[in-house]
């Protein structure tokens, strides 16, 4: 089974397109814990073009009764920014990603090479120590594990959007392949494994039958979508199942 962390972005983005403030992300964020979700995630990027800085104490606030059963996590690039959100909110679990914060999503993970792991070693340690669990977003590479076990990290976070694209043209079994490989060997030495990117009612299934140790699938933008055609608390409902909450 594997928790489902309910990602907020893209009802953040729907909100920003006016001034009301609705959607509230508050809400949704709450609707999400009640219909199944075991976690809210956020990525406050700088140019706040979706979840902004002061969406994350109050969606924590959301979060207090629920926690440390249903965790926070916070999406970030390791920047002093990152690190004072942190400090204030203390989530239970930090994913760290290696893209700039002008990229318009995270489609790459971390190669850990020498200038790569002198950014983010030291502030995985930080993080660390502020209580937090430390998620590195990696590429679907087994040869990765060795050096996020030497940043200090405590799991990794596989990307799946490959995947997703692959599923949607019935060629996934190779990428798929990987994503399982890295994932045992990552097991194997002892960290926790989540994934996330792209996925969907669809290609969840066969990732679980890849992955059954999964310990939690970030989604947003799918699940929201969905929402669309479902309504929010029902997907999240299926979303939790399809995971096998």
């Amino acid at each position: 089974m594997a928790r489902l962390s309910v990602n907020l972005n893209k009802i953040a983005l729907l909100r920003n397109s006016r001034r009301t403030g609705v959607p509230d992300v508050c809400h949704f964020g709450r609707l999400a814990l009640r219909a199944g979700a075991r976690g809210l995630t956020v990525h406050p990027r700088p140019d706040e073009r979706h979840i902004r800085g002061s969406d994350v104490p109050m969606l924590a606030e959301v979060m207090r009764p629920y926690r440390p059963a249903m965790e926070f996590n916070i999406e970030g690039y390791p920047d002093d920014r990152l690190l004072t959100i942190l400090r204030d909110t203390r989530p239970e679990q930090a994913t760290l990603v290696p893209d700039a914060p002008e990229a318009f999503t995270s489609e790459e993970g971390w190669k850990l090479d020498p200038v790569e792991a002198a950014l983010a070693t030291p502030a995985i340690g930080a993080m660390k120590a502020l209580g937090c669990r430390v998620i590195l977003f990696i590429d679907p590479d087994p040869a990765v594990i060795a050096r996020v076990v030497l940043s200090g990290a405590d799991g990794v976070e596989i990307y799946t959007g490959a995947y997703a694209a692959a599923f949607h043209e019935g060629g996934h079994a190779s990428i798929l392949g990987q994503i399982a490989e890295t994932a045992l060997r990552a097991r194997e030495s002892g960290l926790v494994v989540n994934a996330g990117h792209d996925l969907n009612l669809l290609n969840i299934p066969e990732l679980m039958q890849a992955v059954p140790f999964l310990a939690e699938a970030s989604i947003g933008h799918e699940l929201t979508a969905d929402a669309l055609e479902m309504g929010f608390a029902a997907t999240v409902a299926a979303y939790a199942k399809a995971l096998g909450a």
